[in-house]
C-alpha cells in the first residue's frame, strides 16, 4: 500500500472527463483537516463531516459542469473518493475490514454497516421528503454512495431508521458511515498484519 515516510496511509487519484475534473487525496492515518471544493455547497458540507468523522485528511477539488446540474460532479466525486480510499487501503493486510456506527442527530437515527470485501454493494434504505437540500437533489446522495461503493470495492448497506428533518436524515448518514469506514480502516493490533480473510484475498 502506498505509505509516506511516517508509514501513513496515502492516495492521489485524478479522474478528467469531458464533463468533469475531479482530483482526491486522502491519508486514511490523518485527524481529520479537510480541503473540500466540488462548486455543490451541500455536498462540500457532507464531505467534511466524513473528513472529520472518520479522522481522514481529505482534499477534494472538483470542477464539473455544473451549468446543466450536479449529478456528473457528485457522481465523479464518489467514484474518485472511491479509487483512492482502495488505493490508500492497499492489500488491506491487518485492518478491521468490517465497520458499522448507529448515530443520532437530535430527531433522526441512521445506522451504516459495512465491508471492505472487494465486492461492490449498495443497499440504501433512505426516503426524504423534500427533493432538494441547498443546492443539491436528494437523490443524488444515492448516487454518491453507490459509486464510491463500486469503485472503492465496499459492502454497504445504509439505513434511515427515522426522522423528520432532511438535513439531519443525510448528515447522520454520513457521519455514520464516517465512523464506520474509520473502523473498518483502522489496523488491527492483534492481527499482526494478517489478512483478514480464510480465502486469502480480498
Amino acid at each position: 500500500m502506498p505509505k509516506d515516510k511516517g508509514g501513513q496511509r496515502l492516495a492521489t487519484v485524478n479522474r478528467k472527463t469531458k464533463e468533469t475534473n475531479v482530483s482526491v487525496s486522502v491519508n486514511l492515518d490523518g485527524t481529520g483537516i479537510f480541503d473540500i471544493k466540488t462548486g455543490v455547497g451541500f455536498f462540500d458540507h457532507m464531505l467534511e463531516q466524513l473528513a472529520k468523522h472518520a479522522l481522514i485528511d481529505l482534499t477534494i477539488n472538483a470542477d464539473g459542469d455544473l451549468h446543466i446540474d450536479a449529478h456528473h460532479t457528485v457522481e465523479d466525486t464518489g467514484i474518485t473518493l472511491g479509487q483512492a480510499l482502495k488505493q490508500a487501503v492497499g492489500n488491506k493486510a491487518g485492518i478491521r475490514r468490517y465497520g458499522h456506527f448507529d448515530l443520532v442527530m437530535d430527531e433522526s437515527r441512521s445506522t451504516v454497516a459495512l465491508d471492505l470485501s472487494n465486492r461492490p454493494y449498495l443497499i440504501w434504505n433512505v426516503r426524504f421528503s423534500v427533493e432538494r437540500l441547498g443546492d443539491m437533489d436528494t437523490e443524488l446522495f444515492q448516487e454518491f454512495f453507490n459509486a464510491l461503493a463500486q469503485s472503492a470495492g465496499i459492502t454497504l448497506h445504509c439505513e434511515n431508521r427515522y426522522g423528520t428533518n432532511n438535513h439531519h436524515i443525510i448528515e447522520s448518514l454520513f457521519k455514520a458511515f464516517a465512523r464506520a469506514l474509520r473502523m473498518a480502516v483502522e489496523m488491527d493490533p492483534r492481527a499482526s498484519g494478517q489478512l483478514p480473510s480464510t480465502k486469502g484475498a480480498l
